[in-house]
């Protein structure tokens, strides 16, 4: 059987058809603030993605690296008055408990960017030596005119990823720059910043180099599938490919996975709109389980908006899907169990893997003598991370 994806650098959806080990890398998070629905979404893609390939015999080794260095989490440390790497341990910490509670695969590894300075000073200092980067004024600088393909993954405008650089953070105005889309391999740091020795100049790295750096010590120079959000697509990992192939002259990724982003409401989910929703409040009023089939309700590649409905709705299906679940007897449940499994297959088309287990449980509390049903439903839910022992009464927020 093979899974359909659609590939960000190709613009359609393709057969994803990885070896026995299945190399993935997933951005993860800056830790300097809780885990909200826009992160939980994104992961969710990548877990289900992950324990289907894993029922199809591959072996995935999955890692998510920790941003624990950036123009991200300095600031908000510097605000709070506390180290930063005391503010990157507690948020850090939270993120775990969250995911752990949604049910979410633990990566095999889960590089820190504060733990893999020493090889993005390696990596820089091949880029320069090689012509790829420029040193001046204490930054280096990644050339983009030296990589013909720059652009490529993203499909982009120049105009449009000059925009979107300077709404990221990527000063794309500023004057020590060779071409406004050059981008940061090192900078020098603030006083009160951590700052690292290297041999061009003492600073830390930019953004884009640590996840080259973490992504290949520990998967390798190629990758099956690269994915974050749709945010990620430029500048982040249209950067990472730029230096990654510089460097090693193969391909970085085989394939590239976006989700997309979540709104509340009407409005885009976002830290200085103060509208995010976080995991860890949801979790006080709702099974981890009705959350999982919340966010299920909603394709990947869907930008949707959340409302507090959302989770009463799938409180409402998890109640029904379990007490389902307890019943002797049921219909056949191969035409159901198929439905799910090819939705998936399908580009990750959790909503229609949704529906065939609802309907599958509206079938069986229906009626039916086949007792391979209810545990049917039960096998199908642990494939996509949905817990159906405990009983309908027992969920939180009931």
């Amino acid at each position: 059987m093979t899974i359909q994806l659609f590939d960000t650098a190709a613009r359609r959806v393709v057969p994803f058809e990885p070896g026995p080990i299945v190399r993935m890398y997933v951005c993860g998070i800056t830790p300097y603030d809780s885990t909200h629905l826009g992160h939980a979404a994104t992961y969710l893609a990548y877990d289900l993605l992950a324990r289907r390939l894993e029922e199809l015999d591959h072996e995935v080794r999955m890692v998510r690296n920790v941003t624990d260095v950036d123009d991200s989490i300095l600031p908000k440390a510097r605000e709070l008055g506390i180290p930063y790497l005391e503010l990157a341990e507690a948020e850090l910490a939270r993120f775990h408990a969250d995911l752990d509670a949604l049910g979410m695969h633990q990566p095999v590894a889960e590089p820190r960017a504060t733990e893999s300075i020493p090889g993005m000073i390696d990596m820089i200092d091949h880029l320069l030596n090689a012509g790829h980067a420029y040193l001046t004024h204490g930054t280096v600088y990644f050339d983009v005119s030296t990589f013909e393909r720059f652009g490529e993954l993203s499909h982009y405008s120049r105009d449009h990823m000059i925009r979107l650089a300077r709404a990221r953070g990527g000063r794309p105005e500023d004057p020590h720059r060779r071409d406004a889309l050059d981008f940061v391999l090192w900078q020098p740091s603030l006083p009160d910043e951590p700052a690292w020795r290297a041999p061009f100049g003492v600073g830390r790295p930019g953004w884009h180099i640590e996840c080259s750096v973490m992504a290949m010590a520990t998967l390798g120079e190629t990758l099956d599938l690269h994915g974050g959000g749709t945010d990620l697509i430029f500048p982040h990992h249209e950067c990472e490919i730029a230096q990654s192939e510089s460097v090693t002259g193969q391909t970085f990724s085989r394939h590239w996975m976006h989700s997309a982003m979540v709104s509340y409401e009407g409005e885009k989910m976002s830290k200085s709109l103060g509208n995010l929703v976080f995991v860890s409040d949801l979790l006080k009023v709702a099974d981890p389980s009705a959350i999982r089939l919340a966010l299920m309700r909603h394709h990947y590649r869907a930008g949707f908006e959340w409302y507090d409905s959302d989770v009463d709705d799938a409180t409402a299906l998890l109640h029904r899907l379990r007490a389902a679940g307890a019943r002797s007897g049921g219909p056949d449940p191969a035409p159901f169990a198929a439905r799910l499994r090819a939705a998936l297959d399908d580009d990750l088309d959790a909503p229609r893997a949704v529906d065939a287990l609802d309907e599958l449980a509206s079938a069986v509390l229906s009626g039916g003598d086949d007792p391979r049903a209810p545990a049917a439903l039960g096998e199908l839910g642990s494939l996509v991370g949905i817990d159906l022992h405990q009983p309908p009464d027992s969920a939180p927020g009931s």
